[in-house]
């Protein structure tokens, strides 16, 4: 620590550099607002035909190769990330700060990690509560204004590239698990959507298919009174975390024995989220439950009361889980719901009695479902992977953002 010095962003930064001109002549853009984005992780790019419609006033500012973008608004939301790759005509909000580095004197690598430390973030964030707009904001001054102690550009480069390795393996098992998920939907359409045999088959609801049903419960936050049964309870929040094969992060709660004897998960259930959703979000979202979620849990689970499970019958999980996935990205669900205002309720019943199904051979089924739960199995492995290279990140990097640590003797 002792060869790190100490500089103002400032001095080593330049912000806001690039802006988009309507005389550039874009036909269309490629647009990022703040909300899309949290922890460098994007969850879409809306593209604009400018031709047709009009361009956001926001869409200002250019980014480019490097650039590490820093939302203005509630810093601790984590509205930011750093620009690896882009897609053409690609603008950010002007929400964000764009900030760009000096390469003689900061990696860009480094920095992004830095800014995203926790000590960095609400000091930002008391800066921006003090503001007088009309949200707790933060000026592309507060940025430049902060000081940070650096080692040489060599130790920084060595830093941030570890760093990024370690996202980008975790990247990439995302990036695995979103295919082999892919992968199986593609498989349910093949084999039970297009199949020329299916005019043989027999129509049917999937209440054909369903053993039981299961309520939720959200219990209490501690123990109390005759509320002494420990459980994690997944809720609609949780479900793209578990889809995509982390363990989520499920509450604690404690719930009553004899509800916990009706109302546990076991290896099979699908977990629907019956309550909730948007204008263009229905409600419907599920998951699966497998012995792989399951076993990365101390104790036992359930689902939250916003939720309802389906105890399908032998071998139909997996057939019920992704018909169930096909017919929700079709929309179909939109149908289902009831209540015009406020919170949607899905017509869970109604949608098990009353929706035709096409019921294929129980032995097609049976052969799908043992494809899917080897499916199933990489992508917990692969999510129980990157969770321990997550926890590595987090432990090591603000060790290596102060210093007590030196980045050429950690071996991985």
């Amino acid at each position: 620590m002792s060869l790190w010095k100490k500089i103002r962003l400032g001095n080593a930064c330049t912000t806001n550099a690039h802006t988009y001109s309507p005389k550039e002549n874009w036909s269309y853009v490629n647009y990022l607002d703040t909300g899309n984005i949290v922890d460098n992780k994007i969850d879409s790019i809306q593209y604009i035909d400018i031709e047709k419609d009009k361009l956001p006033s926001r869409a200002r500012r250019k980014v480019q190769k490097d650039s590490i973008i820093y939302s203005t608004v509630r810093p601790n939301q984590r509205h930011f990330g750093i620009i690896k790759e882009q897609p053409n005509n690609f603008l950010v909000s002007t929400g964000f700060t764009v900030i760009d580095v000096n390469t003689n004197i900061l990696d860009a690598d480094f920095l992004y990690y830095r800014l995203i430390q926790n000590d960095l973030v609400e000091t930002l964030h008391s800066i921006a509560e003090q503001s007088t707009s009309a949200y707790p904001s933060i000026k592309a001054s507060d940025i430049e204004n902060l000081e940070i102690e650096v080692p040489n550009i060599e130790i920084q480069v060595a830093i941030g590239s570890f760093l990024r390795n370690l996202d980008e393996k975790i990247r990439c098992n995302e990036g695995i698990n979103d295919n082999l998920q892919q992968q199986a939907l593609s498989i349910f359409q093949e084999w039970f959507i297009d199949n020329p045999d299916k005019t043989n088959w027999h129509q049917g609801t999937f209440s054909e298919l369903v053993q039981s049903t299961l309520n939720g419960d959200w219990g209490k936050e501690s123990p109390s009174g005759n509320n002494i049964q420990k459980v994690y309870c997944i809720r609609g929040a949780d479900i793209p975390d578990v889809r995509a094969g982390s363990k989520g992060k499920m509450p604690i709660r404690y719930i009553l024995p004899k509800n916990y004897a009706s109302k546990m998960l076991t290896d099979g259930d699908i977990v629907i989220e019956i309550s909730g959703g948007s204008p263009t979000q229905s409600t419907g979202r599920c998951v699966a439950v497998t012995q792989s979620l399951l076993e990365r849990y101390d104790s036992g689970m359930v689902c939250t009361n916003f939720c309802k499970a389906i105890k399908p019958k032998s071998n139909y999980s997996m057939f019920i889980y992704y018909y169930w996935q096909y017919l929700y990205d079709k929309k179909v669900f939109f149908a289902y719901e009831n209540g015009t205002t406020g919170i949607k309720n899905l017509d869970f019943s109604g949608f098990l009695d009353t929706e035709t199904i096409i019921i294929p051979p129980e032995e097609l089924v049976s052969k799908f479902n043992n494809y899917c739960k080897a499916v199933f199995d990489q992508v917990f492995a692969n999510g129980k992977e990157s969770e321990k290279l997550a926890e590595i990140r987090d432990y090591l990097l603000p060790r290596l953002m102060s210093g007590e640590l030196d980045v050429s003797n950690i071996v991985l």
